[in-house]
């Protein structure tokens, strides 16, 4: 265990480091921002301020005659002080679709924010906007005068048996797979299935995959360690399909030899490192368009999705189904299964059979 806590540090270390040359291009005010909520927040959510704090700032400079040609790093309070609503409205038009540069290869391409994008951005705005407020950098919150945008309810995406079939399938044939996808699939399929199967059958995030090591693997009581997302540890329990296909890759896993530094991984890629998350996101990804071609936005989170619904469809316990994916709040796991609860409702009603009336 204590060398997957390892494996979170150097994720958050990773992180960490981002965040501070993040910081050396924003303002001043930005920075103290950070470091009065550092105590409250997760290195991952300050990190995630910073780019939209950076955005906001870039678009400004580009849209803004009072700020143009400034330098982000250079936008001082009393440039925060002339912002106007106004200029959050249009941030938030402009957030429906803009070019940004590539930090590698210095390419532009197009990003497309939905509801909850935008929503999360102007959040952000809004946090930023109070701290000002209350150090007495601005005279008021404009951020919170720009309405958020409305958030439809999407229906739960999850696999039907069928196709969680077909993508099981897949990985094991590679029926689907192209030429080269099948020589890779070769060296790749004893852990792609146990990746797939973990998912299918336990519900994990897939920071939790990438980060279990051996060492958190208890195959005699088909039993694993899991850091969740506070950084809690849990131990999860395996189906019996699960735990085959476990114990089938962990025989291939043996014999490896992995890099430096990553010998205690689970889940190694073909370098021998430990595995990535956008690596488990591509593998999933290319075997869900095979077995569900309609369904173009499977990810690892809608495997996580298809247990949760399985579950609390077997057991119709919420509390259940929170605990067993790490829902710090049942209310999180109500949201994301209201209809579900509905569906149970009206079939509750459907199994009550009343007397009829007699006739007279």
């Amino acid at each position: 265990m204590a060398v997957q806590e390892s494996y979170k540090k150097q994720s958050d270390i990773a992180r960490l480091e981002k965040l501070r040359a993040l910081e050396k291009e924003l303002p001043i005010v930005c920075s103290d921002f950070f470091r009065s909520i550092s105590q409250t927040t997760s290195t991952l959510t300050r990190l995630a301020y910073a780019y939209d704090f950076r955005l906001f700032i870039q678009f400004l400079i580009k849209e803004n005659p009072l700020f143009a040609d400034k330098e982000p790093r250079f936008f001082s309070e009393e440039d925060f002080a002339k912002v106007k609503v106004r200029d959050i409205e249009v941030f938030q038009d402009y957030l429906t679709q803009y070019y940004v540069n590539d930090e590698e290869t210095g390419e532009s391409h197009v990003v497309q924010n939905h509801e909850l994008g935008i929503m999360r951005k102007l959040c952000s705005l809004r946090s930023l906007f109070e701290y000002m407020f209350k150090n007495g950098i601005v005279e008021a919150n404009i951020a919170t005068l720009v309405s958020l945008p409305k958030i439809h309810e999407k229906p739960i995406l999850r696999l039907e048996v069928d196709e969680m079939q077909k993508m099981l399938d897949a990985v094991y044939s590679g029926n689907g797979l192209s030429e080269h996808q099948k020589k890779v699939s070769e060296n790749t399929k004893k852990r792609d299935l146990a990746i797939i199967l973990l998912f299918l059958g336990t519900g994990i995030r897939v920071s939790e995959c990438v980060g279990i090591n051996l060492d958190d693997i208890d195959m005699e009581n088909k039993a694993f360690v899991v850091t969740r997302k506070g950084g809690d540890q849990s131990m999860l329990y395996m189906p019996d399909s699960v735990a085959e296909a476990l114990e089938t890759y962990l025989d291939e896993r043996m014999k490896v030899e992995p890099v430096e530094g990553h010998e205690n991984a689970l889940f190694l890629s073909l370098q021998r490192k430990r595995i990535t998350q956008r690596a488990v996101q591509n593998l999933v990804k290319k075997y869900a368009l095979i077995a569900a071609p309609l369904k173009k936005r499977i990810s690892p989170h809608k495997l996580r999705s298809t247990f949760g619904t399985n579950l609390y469809e077997e057991t119709g316990d919420i509390y259940l189904v929170a605990d067993v994916l790490g829902h710090t709040d049942v209310n999180t796991t109500r949201k994301h299964y209201a209809a579900m609860t509905d569906q149970h409702k009206r079939e509750a009603a459907r199994r009550i059979t009343l007397p009829t009336k007699k006739e007279e």
